[in-house]
């Protein structure tokens, strides 16, 4: 009975939960993730031809990118690796790269390749649900023992002390009521949307893309048509419906959690009755005492009588 009632409250348990609503950190794939790492690769070539014959380390150099990818702005900067942990880089473009920044695998010198996407940002990342508000920025790193190396692997950045912080100088205006978020895009094609880390600035611990979104603001109904093609879709009806699941979920669960505290409390009690009548049984096992009367009274009386008083003379010889 007991392995039954405790199968059964775990069933009620699991039901309850996925009829929840999921709330997690939202995550989603990128949908053009591989034509955006196919540019991570051609913009890592020409940033690094803009360091010419005597590149100077910890200086920024502008590159040029091919005509037919105007109005993208690149640029590198070689760093050693042990003064990017000590000292970091207190502004690289719109990048503000704190102390404790180190790199997987070690490398002795580091490129840090900054993209700007312009007016091809939401031509590489798009956010289904959200708007751009900034252009989208990029921070690579890549392994500087090689200035004239193409088709080079990422490195692996990590902020350990503080997180590098990214301050968007030209921010479009939300729409009223809707809240900017940070949307930071990594080298595996997700997208994490997160608040802001103070007014148009985002915060990171790792490399990556990155811009300030906005949920998208539902267009307005079409005209309807002279022969329309299925019935219109009510937004306020659709709304009414979500508000009327996500109710109906939390009260669903509210009445399981009732039912489940009601079969654990009728378990104890059916566990102590069952007890109670245990005892019982075995007091009535026992071995019962003969009684006599004394007088107007039963009492018990053994029913083994103490031995006979026996003459010493007659163990005499």
């Amino acid at each position: 009975m007991g392995l039954l009632l405790r199968s059964l409250s775990m069933l009620v348990i699991l039901v309850w939960f996925f009829r929840l609503p999921v709330l997690r950190a939202q995550s989603i794939i990128a949908p053009s993730a591989r034509s955006a790492h196919d540019l991570d690769v051609l913009l890592q070539d020409y940033a690094y031809r803009a360091f010419g014959r005597h590149p100077k380390t910890g200086t920024p150099f502008d590159g040029k990118v091919p005509s037919n990818l105007t109005g993208i702005n690149i640029s590198a900067m070689r760093l050693r690796s042990g003064s990017l942990y000590r000292k970091g880089v207190p502004m690289y473009k719109e990048f503000v790269i704190p102390m404790g920044v180190s790199e997987k695998p070690y490398v002795e010198r580091l490129v840090l390749v900054y993209q700007n996407l312009g007016n091809w940002s939401m031509r590489y990342y798009t956010v289904p649900g959200y708007t751009h508000l900034t252009p989208v920025l990029g921070l690579l790193a890549y392994s500087a023992s090689n200035l004239s190396a193409t088709l080079l692997p990422e490195l692996n950045i990590t902020a350990t002390r503080t997180p590098i912080l990214i301050k968007f100088p030209d921010v479009q205006s939300a729409p009223n009521g809707a809240v900017a978020k940070c949307a930071w895009f990594d080298l595996k094609g997700l997208v994490n949307i997160n608040n802001l880390a103070s007014v148009n600035t985002c915060s990171t611990i790792q490399q990556g893309h990155f811009s300030i979104v906005v949920e998208s603001i539902a267009p307005s109904p079409a005209p309807i048509s002279p022969t329309p093609s299925g019935p219109p879709v009510v937004e306020g009806k659709k709304n009414s419906s979500k508000v009327g699941i996500v109710v109906g979920s939390v009260l669903g669960g509210l009445v399981l959690l009732a039912l489940l505290a009601f079969l654990v409390l009728w378990a104890q009690k059916y566990k102590n009755r069952k007890k109670m009548q245990q005892m019982e049984r075995a007091a009535d096992v026992g071995e019962a005492l003969h009684m006599t009367m004394v007088g107007n009274t039963k009492a018990p009386a053994a029913t083994v009588t103490r031995t006979q008083p026996v003459l010493e003379s007659e163990y005499a010889p």
